[in-house]
């Protein structure tokens, strides 16, 4: 079994670099929009605390746990909106503070949970690694659209790595949740990360493939930028319709971002 700890580094590193950006905020900063339609800054980070917690209560707590399952279920068009204004109404001091205390707590969770662990989720039971990476997917994604609220330009780091992993990974469940059947065989998947290196997945020899950088791909997965916006390149008729689906994380298909050229950012 490898070594999680790198994972829980990164995700403790995107979360210092995506506090970096709010810690000294304004308080009426707060309140700019982002690209998520109806999300403000203080949503994005409101967001991000409530899915700490839930990940925590899943480390430590199932019954807990098995509680916020029954409200999803009960309110799958709601619930993660619901979760993003309670905390969005707080003062930003103090969602900033829960925001930081919830994620510190996550990290010690995890790092002390037992080697083989597995977690329930809102989907598959999921390790302390996985755990962590997905949080780490989220936390890069909801810090991208703050980035874009904020004007500011983030240098990518080798952390995408964990991204596009999940963006792969869930390439069949992007396929399901749209109601299309997915493709019998692998693709092939060659990203170019921040520092040059090639990161590949799946069989050399696939007929189907997706290039390009590994920031635009995770941009993609992560619905933050329109297709037509990036330099992410498909061979092949269904890794083609992939990159119109494709999404890293769970629930039902996301509605994207606009094209640039039709009003968006």
């Amino acid at each position: 079994m490898s070594d999680p700890t790198p994972v829980f580094d990164d995700l403790r590193a995107e979360s210092d670099e995506l506090d970096l950006l709010v810690a000294e905020l304004a308080p009426q900063r707060w309140t700019l929009p982002t690209p998520a339609p109806r999300w403000t800054i203080a949503h994005q980070i409101a967001h991000l605390a409530w899915t700490d917690r839930s990940a925590l209560l899943a480390v430590t707590d199932e019954g807990a746990f098995a509680a916020l399952v029954e409200k999803a279920v009960a309110a799958p068009g709601s619930f993660v909106d619901e979760g993003a204004e309670e905390g969005a109404v707080l003062p930003p001091a103090e969602l900033l503070a829960r925001w930081r205390e919830g994620r510190t707590a996550l990290d010690a969770a995890l790092r002390a949970s037992p080697p083989g662990a597995r977690f329930p989720w809102y989907g598959p039971p999921m390790s302390a690694a996985s755990m962590a990476t997905g949080r780490l997917m989220e936390t890069w994604a909801h810090g991208q659209d703050v980035a874009d609220a904020l004007g500011v330009v983030r240098i990518p780091t080798d952390r995408l790595r964990h991204v596009v992993r999940i963006g792969v990974k869930a390439r069949d469940f992007a396929f399901g949740v749209h109601g299309l059947t997915p493709p019998g065989e692998e693709f092939r998947v060659e990203v170019v990360g921040p520092g040059g290196d090639l990161w590949t997945y799946g069989p050399e020899e696939a007929a189907q493939r997706v290039t390009g950088p590994a920031l635009d791909f995770c941009l993609l997965v992560t619905q933050r930028a329109h297709r037509t916006d990036l330099a992410v390149h498909a061979d092949g008729p269904d890794a083609d319709r992939w990159l119109d689906i494709a999404q890293a994380f769970a629930g039902p298909p996301g509605s994207g971002r606009p094209h640039k050229g039709a009003g968006g950012r």
